[in-house]
């Protein structure tokens, strides 16, 4: 994934799973490792937040739409403008 933030690009790799009925994350950067907050799927949207301290503190509200192999959507850093999100999924390893 990438996040178009103000303070540029940054490179982010989410680790979606299912689990007894309901979807896990974990948001893994070159900075930190942070699991995802309450996250909700309805149909191919998928809403979540996460606690983030690089480059700042911050809680990051995702608002994302899955279709086929590509994600898209925003991340809102709290009372800053959202940041667009993007990426491609990529198989299991």
């Amino acid at each position: 994934m990438t996040i178009a933030t103000p303070i540029g690009k940054m490179a982010v790799v989410f680790e979606i799973t299912e689990a007894d009925g309901g979807i896990q994350g974990v948001a893994r950067s070159d900075a930190e490792t942070v699991e995802f907050l309450e996250p909700v799927a309805e149909g191919n949207r998928l809403t979540w937040s996460q606690n983030v301290t690089t480059p700042m503190k911050l809680t990051l509200d995702f608002d994302v739409t899955v279709e086929g192999d590509a994600m898209t959507g925003t991340s809102r850093p709290g009372l800053f403008p959202p940041s667009m999100v993007e990426g491609t999924r990529t198989p299991a390893s």
